[in-house]
């Protein structure tokens, strides 16, 4: 497979995402489809993630109302999710750490379980990924965490003997927080998953730095931070959507609504306005992308400010700065998450002041 195939199926820089942006505007973008369709989709369960193969596929045909094209791959999806969570009962039930691909939203079941709460709500199936997920932050013997992945952040790279702990919501435990919180808002229930939100808000606290300038999380820690209780990051990284302080918070903000503690949606409400008003944390963004640039931060901040209102306050220089910055580069890349389309997307949603009538931000998991 060739790198024009890859992208043809991926919801990171592939044609879905300005399927998506023209469906958002009303239109359509039959090219996009046809692309996208033009190869055997690939629905192979090391391969298929909600941004590769069949599931980022349906996730943007799923705009478009239902198809034959969608049922068949709706079917695919299902055989992929069984095998990914017999893979990680398996690997749970020998004592072994995960892959953070096992569990995430970018390469995870948690991915998986995000497209079916968009694709078809309650289900037999999306309960099981709840129950996987509930299962993945029981305590371990070692005292590590049940999602402490096995390598380092970027797979077997040196400096991560002992594995890491990732808090990010696109690659570490605040994805599975966010789909646990969204799922119980919308009724979906199951055993222990109000204990569940609990150990991940725990953990998450246990990282959390308190400063004069405001609140924030690292966005990876090392076994021997671990070990010692202290990270060793003493600043706030990039204010991103992936691996920075708004998706954490934003992901406890839907745990914080989901369980009713109204100090927790206050405080983490607290941490996202002294991130926007920190200069420094701003300064460090340098591109457009929803992922770890501009419009994930706006977007963030639109989907919290429906909540928080005085948020919006923010809204204005958000939209200024992603605009700006859009003009000045005319060529930013292609893609939902990584391009032009997603960037577009986010300036659509905040300029309308309407939520996404396609739902392509629950790939984010910020809707809600």
């Amino acid at each position: 497979m060739n790198e024009q195939e890859r992208r043809a199926q991926s919801l990171a820089d592939g044609p879905a995402g300005t399927v998506l942006l023209e469906r958002e505007r009303g239109t359509c973008c039959p090219d996009g489809i046809r692309t996208m369709l033009s190869t055997p989709v690939r629905a192979h369960p090391e391969q298929a993630t909600l941004f590769e193969g069949a599931p980022a596929v349906a996730f943007a045909l799923a705009a478009n109302g239902p198809s034959r094209a969608l049922t068949t791959l709706d079917g695919h999806i299902e055989t992929i999710t069984r095998s990914r969570l017999d893979a990680a009962h398996c690997r749970i039930d020998h004592g072994e750490l995960p892959d953070k691909g096992e569990y995430d939203l970018m390469a995870g079941l948690t991915g998986l379980g995000t497209y079916l709460l968009r694709r078809h709500g309650p289900g037999p199936l999306l309960r099981d990924v709840l129950t996987y997920l509930v299962r993945l932050t029981e305590p371990r013997p070692d005292g590590l965490p049940g999602w402490w992945a096995a390598h380092g952040p970027t797979g077997a790279e040196r400096g991560w003997d002992g594995g890491h702990g990732n808090l990010g919501i696109s690659h570490g435990i605040a994805g599975p927080l966010a789909l646990l919180a969204q799922t119980a808002r919308a009724g979906i229930h199951v055993a222990g998953q109000s204990h569940a939100l609990s150990r991940i808000l725990t953990w998450l606290d246990q990282w959390r730095h308190d400063t004069e300038s405001g609140t924030w999380w690292p966005g990876v820690l090392s076994r021997a931070e671990h070990d010692d209780g202290q990270a060793q990051r003493q600043a706030p990284p990039r204010p991103s959507w992936c691996y920075g302080t708004p998706g954490i918070a934003r992901a406890q903000h839907l745990a914080g609504l989901a369980l009713g503690d109204t100090e927790r949606q206050h405080r983490t409400e607290n941490t996202l306005a002294g991130c926007l008003a920190d200069n420094g944390q701003l300064a460090q963004f340098t591109d457009v992308s929803l992922c770890h640039g501009w419009a994930g931060l706006l977007h963030t901040t639109w989907r919290m400010s429906q909540h928080a209102p005085r948020l919006r306050a923010h809204l204005p220089m958000l939209i200024e700065r992603l605009t700006n910055r859009l003009d000045e580069h005319s060529s930013p890349g292609a893609g939902l998450l990584t391009g032009e389309a997603g960037a577009r997307l986010a300036l659509h949603t905040a300029t309308t002041d309407q939520p996404p009538v396609t739902r392509w931000d629950a790939c984010l998991l910020l809707d809600g």
